[in-house]
């Protein structure tokens, strides 16, 4: 089996993502809302996904869970936990302690996002990309769907597939998910949270994410992107 073949991956994930969808509540099956300086959105890949133990307990109220996908690596820990990295190319912002002022950072750069979709620029793909190609670019011309590919270190980057949930109440939700996951700014964390661009039924636009620091060699590389393997 070739590792950089995940075309038997993206079929399966597409077979459980139907099946999530038809298992899903009304509540889950709504569309993501429209960008506010209220909403928060949160790219997830773990124990945080619906159906594992973190979900009811951090996630309840959520208003909408959408399969989605971002561009990284996997990995899991000895401990069964899985960790993402992702290029730093398509790293768009910081988290920080001030859960409104990420949110805000977060639904000004979607608004740039849909003003270049509503003017794209011509699309280039590349079939090794995991799909994602380039999509016109983001804000201030950086392109995060461009990231080096074969040469990344520690191996190639593809699609990692999780869920996107939407949050209306940032102010108490992110610091409680900070606290889950460690993520400290400025002091020793495992985690980092970060601002990436998320594909979403072939739209690209921001969504925070906690990606994986610093790098461990006891850690296990998930070949076709989604945990559990």
């Amino acid at each position: 089996m070739n590792p950089n073949d995940n075309s038997a991956g993206e079929s399966n994930w597409t077979c459980r993502r139907h099946a999530r969808r038809a298992r899903a509540t009304d509540g889950e099956r709504q569309p993501p809302k429209e960008n506010t300086t209220g909403l928060l959105r949160l790219f997830v890949y773990g124990t945080l996904k619906r159906g594992y133990w973190n979900h009811e307990r951090f996630c309840r109220g959520v208003l909408s869970v959408e399969e989605a996908v971002v561009r990284g690596r996997l990995y899991e820990l000895p401990s069964g936990i899985p960790v993402l990295e992702v290029p730093e190319a398509d790293v768009l912002a910081h988290g920080t302690a001030d859960p409104l002022a990420d949110v805000a950072t977060q639904a000004r750069l979607a608004a740039e996002f849909a003003a270049r979709a509503a003017h794209p620029e011509p699309r280039e793909t590349n079939p090794q990309d995991g799909g994602f190609g380039r999509a016109g670019g983001t804000p201030e011309g950086r392109e995060p769907w461009m990231a080096s590919v074969n040469g990344a270190p520690g191996g190639r980057w593809g699609p990692v597939y999780g869920e996107l949930l939407t949050f209306d109440d940032p102010e108490t939700r992110l610091p409680a998910i900070d606290h889950l996951e460690g993520f400290l700014p400025g002091g020793p964390r495992l985690y980092r949270r970060v601002l990436v661009p998320v594909k979403l039924d072939g739209a690209a636009f921001p969504a925070w994410l906690y990606a994986g620091q610093p790098a461990r060699s006891d850690r296990l590389l998930l070949p076709f992107g989604s945990w559990p393997p």
